[in-house]
Order: C-alpha cells, then structure tokens, then sequence
C-alpha cells in the first residue's frame, strides 16, 4: 500500500487517525483515536457509553476478526414489563413506540454500555501505540471546545415524525445536557458556537491513566453506579462487571469474483451477506443503474432480507437463527425466483411510524495493508450524563420488541439487533474496500448499494457513494429526492407504495476505501460534513 487513509463523518476524527497513522500507529490504533474522538465531536452519534461493532484486518500478525459490542439489557429487565405500553412500531423497524416513552430517553433506556470495553480490547490486542497516546486527540478536543458543526446541529433541531422524543429534548433531559448544549437563558447553541465539555475531559484523562475497567469496575463505574440506582435506572454495578465483548470470526460470502466479510448477528451483515447472495442471480449490470427493474429488484431483495431478520435474527446467545440457511446461495437463488416471477413481498409493522437514526462510522488503511472498519453508536442518545462525567448513554432499550416470545423481545442479558455491518472485501486475497455507515436500519441497505456501485457499475469511492439512493426495509419503498419522479411513477402503477424524501442524500450515510493499484480512493458520504484524508 502506498499510503494510509481515514474517511469518517467527522473531520475532527479524520485528522486524528491520521495523526495516529503518521506518529506510527497502525490501522487500529488511528480507527480507535478516530472513534474516540467522534464521540466528542459528534457526541449523540456516538461515545463511550454506547455499542457497536468492528472487523480488523492485520495480514502480518495472521488476523482477522470481528469484535462486537452490542449493549446488553440489563439483569433487571423483564420479559413482559413494557408489554401494555406499546403505541407502535418505527416504519423500518428501528424500534417501538411506547407510553411515555420510557424505552426512548431516560434512566430506564440504557443498555450495558459496550463501547470503551470494545475499544481497549482491540488496542490491546492489535494496536501498536500506547493507551494513552490513542486517547490524546480525544482528550484535546473535549478540552479545547467543539465547534458545532452543520450536521451535527441539523440532528439537534429535526423532527422526522417518528414518534420518539425529540433531540432538542434529550440533549435539555439532564442537569449537565443543559449547561453543555444550551445557553443560560434556554437557547439551543447553534452551529459555529462552541460546546465546552470539561467533565469529558477528565474522564477521559483518567481512562487513559488508569484504564479502561475503571468504567466497568473502578471509580466511574461506582459513580454510574450510583447515578441508576438514584433515578430509577435499569443499570447496576454487576451489570457494569459482567459486561463482556465477543470476538467472532467473520460472517462470508462470494459476490461476483470478490470475498466479503461482515459481521455476524445480532448485526446487519447476515442480511448484507443474504442480499448479495439474491442479486448475484440478475445481471444488474445489463440493468440502467437505479432504472425501473433495478429499483424493483434491489427493493424486493432489501424486503425479503428485512422479512427474514424481523422473524429469525437476533442475540444468538437467546434465539436460533438459521444463518446456515439465510446465508446459502440455495436460499438466494429460490428467493430470486420469486422476485423474477413478479412476487411481491410484504414487511409487516404494528402500527408504523417513521424511523430515526444515529450513528457514526470510521474505516481505515495504513501502509503495511491493515484494514478496519467500526460502526458504533448511541442508538437513540437515552439523554442521560451523569454529573461530573459528561458522556451521554446509549438509549438501546428502545429497539427491543416488548412483546414476549419474539426474536427481538426483552431479555436479561440479551442484545438486541441492528443494521450496523462494518465490511471488507477482497479481490484474489487482495485487500479490495473497506466499509460501513451509520443510518439505523438504513445502514445494510446504504452499504449494499454502495457495493453494487462499485462491483457492479464500476464506479468510484465517492461516486458510490454519492449517486442516489433508495431503500426497501419498510411496508413502501422509500426513495431521495434525487431518484425521478417518472421511475416512482411506474413503480406505483405496478402497486408498490413509494415514499420520497426530501432529503437529496439519505439511506445510511456510507464512508468507504476502496484500494485500486495499491492506492486508496475514499468516497465520504456527502449528506454529512465528513471527509477522506491520506496519511
């Protein structure tokens, strides 16, 4: 490789893996300063308080792995205790409506936190600089002031209608919200103005002092600790102690020529993995790209993987999923009949409002060939920081199904599905594209269409990102507003329900690499304010 590279939504987290990269670090040391940094730039995307998922790739050390760290419901959970709150059901199936909200933001929303676990793990075991020096760029930030960004403030101050607490809301929900994200007089601070975090700050100089378990076992663990039991929270000391990552080998298939690599469940990639395995049986390249059959096709095929992850995916530790079967090419040329012969497949939600999303990715490659990619998040920020710590909870518990006897359904201990698919593919053993995207149950479908571009329509990084999207994981199809009106025309006369946003770039918001003659080419996904840099 002739250079390294970092793309990620933020450009302050860019410049830092970079950083890391030219100080000598390697691939996973830059995606963890990068990560780090995110989650005090673009705090309610993501931080050490939430959940995700990474893949590593280091051929010198023989590694290949996959971490994931999904937020665990806590052991106080049960099974039927949200069961007679149910209003509803997000339109994608990003999570539930309930009364009151309580699975959505406060004290009884946040799941074991995942995050900083996952972090230090992979650090040790394959980072090259020190713990410290990784958190630095970290640190300065959250010392220094955030400038407020575009779209982080376009988060802070939409509505999508989907029934869930509003941002501006979960960022006012605690003492300390208040002050960091709101002037003395109750305005909202707006972009350009600075967010002063100190609290941040010296949490994280202490991690980096003492370590990560301090979260789980030491002295900020008590203070969570403390925080839950105060204010009706779900969350314990033992939760926090229990709390353990799994590294799995990672979920695979053939598409076209090309390895991919994915996660595995309770993460998107099976349906990743299920979706190229359908279309590999079209010629979509014989196909106008996003022309009327290309729509149809791709959308069934998001349709049918969203079927089969709404009744069979979820924590392999608490439900059997037939992977086996979801990931065979039997499976997917069967599937691809149906959607030959014109069946249309119908996505079943109780009640369907509109969906949210929050979520932050970074994909890195350095010099020597090594390769990661991490998508991790806050799911819905909870709004909870406890005083002097300043990082916000995840909000997880609201994807969980309150309805007992289901794949997603509440559990002690259990983690709940999401979209979230960081990816690498190779051509020939040869490192080929690095991948992933935040977007709620958007991001498998961004990523599957960013591929396609690629492999199939032999576009560039950027443009694979950038050229319009659609996405079928819902009851309609839902489209941008770059996809003409003449193509969703059509597609209503042959009775598919179609819903436009306004939006010009939407469905997950797809960062990639991709190597071509030993040269990375990033494409940055232009809904955001991030970037690609070279190191």
């Amino acid at each position: 490789m002739n250079q390294g590279m970092v793309v990620a939504p933020q450009p302050e987290a860019v410049e830092a893996g970079v950083l890391i990269l030219r100080e000598g670090g390697n691939a996973v040391d830059a995606g963890i300063a990068c990560g780090l940094v995110q989650g005090v730039v673009d705090p309610q995307m993501t931080g050490i308080a939430g959940f995700g998922s990474l893949q590593a790739y280091l051929p010198e050390h023989k590694v290949h792995s996959c971490i994931d760290f999904h937020g665990n419901a806590p052991a106080a959970v049960e099974t039927d205790m949200w069961e007679d709150l149910i209003e509803g059901e997000t339109r994608d199936g990003f999570g539930f409506i309930l009364k009151n909200r309580v699975n959505d933001v406060g004290y009884q929303s946040i799941t074991v936190p995942g995050s900083l676990k996952a972090y230090s793990e992979a650090h040790s075991r394959w980072g090259r600089l020190s713990w410290s020096d990784v958190l630095q760029p970290a640190i300065k930030e959250a010392r220094r002031g955030v400038t407020i960004r575009p779209h982080v403030y376009k988060w802070w101050t939409q509505d999508d209608g989907s029934g869930r607490v509003l941002p501006a809301e979960r960022l006012g929900f605690s003492t300390s919200g208040k002050r960091i994200y709101f002037h003395p007089d109750g305005r909202l601070k707006k972009v350009g103005e600075t967010l002063m975090n100190p609290d941040l700050a010296n949490t994280l100089e202490r991690i980096a002092k003492v370590g990560a378990d301090d979260f789980y076992k030491g002295e900020i663990a008590r203070k969570i600790a403390a925080d839950m039991a105060s204010n009706g929270g779900l969350l314990t000391a033992q939760d926090l102690e229990n709390y353990s990552i799994e590294e799995k080998k990672p979920l695979t298939t053939n598409y076209r020529g090309l390895e991919v690599f994915t996660n595995n469940p309770p993460g998107g990639g099976i349906m990743l993995v299920e979706m190229l395995n359908i279309l590999e049986n079209f010629n979509l390249q014989d196909l106008e790209h996003n022309s009327l059959e290309y729509i149809r096709i791709v959308s069934e095929t998001m349709k049918r993987a969203t079927i089969d992850k709404d009744r069979f995916v979820g924590d392999p530790n608490f439900v059997e999923i037939p992977i086996a079967k979801l990931t065979s090419k039997k499976y997917a040329h069967d599937v691809s009949k149906l959607i030959e012969n014109g069946e249309k497949a119908a996505v079943e939600r109780l009640n369907p409002f509109y969906e949210s999303k929050d979520t932050t990715q970074v994909s890195v490659v350095d010099k020597e060939g090594n390769a990661f990619s991490m998508t991790h998040s806050l799911g819905m920020p909870s709004g909870v920081i406890t005083e002097g710590l300043g990082f916000m909870y995840n909000g997880c518990m609201g994807v969980f199904d309150p309805r007992p006897g289901r794949a997603g359904s509440l559990s002690p201990g259990k983690s709940r599905f999401s979209s979230i698919c960081p990816s690498i593919l190779f051509d020939q053993g040869k490192l080929k594209m690095v991948i992933g995207a935040p977007g709620g149950t958007h991001i498998v479908m961004g990523v599957l269409q960013a591929i396609l571009n690629v492999v199939d329509f032999k576009m560039s990084m950027q443009d694979a990102v950038s050229v319009p999207r659609f996405s079928g994981n819902s009851p309609l199809i839902d489209v941008s507003n770059r996809i003409p009106r003449f193509i969703t025309e059509e597609l209503e006369k042959m009775g598919y329900p179609v819903c436009r946003w306004p939006q010009s770039y939407c469905f997950a918001w797809v960062h990639g690499i991709l190597i071509k003659d030993d040269m990375p080419m990033g494409g940055a996904d232009p809904a955001t304010d991030g970037m690609a840099l070279t190191a």
